[in-house]
């Protein structure tokens, strides 16, 4: 795959991510906004295991897509580097299939099972 269409992949993930953060942090602030008309006894609260259920739902997938932007942005390196594609375990290239379905792979398909 070349950088152009390895830059364009990427720029596309990475606008997906950035809409989700952006997503992720607004459902944090609303419940911020929830927990702070509640109180904080979440053991006696009927709603408060609901709201705690919620937040570590959010913070995870938060999390998870700071970790994917954190590897669009390795990618973006391994493109200027010109090692883009190409296995980081076994050298091989890694197909334009894999790289369109996950354009910051790091392995092949062997490699990552």
């Amino acid at each position: 795959m070349d950088a152009v269409t390895a830059t364009r992949l990427l720029d596309d993930r990475e606008r997906e991510v950035v809409h989700r953060l952006s997503r992720l942090r607004e459902d944090e602030d609303s419940l911020r906004h929830d927990r702070a008309d509640a109180t904080a006894d979440d053991e006696h609260d009927p709603e408060g295991s609901t709201l705690s259920g919620e937040w570590a739902q959010v913070d995870a997938l938060r999390r998870g897509a700071e970790a994917e932007r954190a590897e669009i942005l390795a990618a973006r390196e391994r493109v200027t580097s010109g090692v883009f594609g190409v296995c980081e375990r076994c050298g091989s290239a890694i197909t334009d299939a894999r790289l369109e379905a996950r354009p910051f792979a790091r392995f092949c398909i062997a490699c990552a099972s």
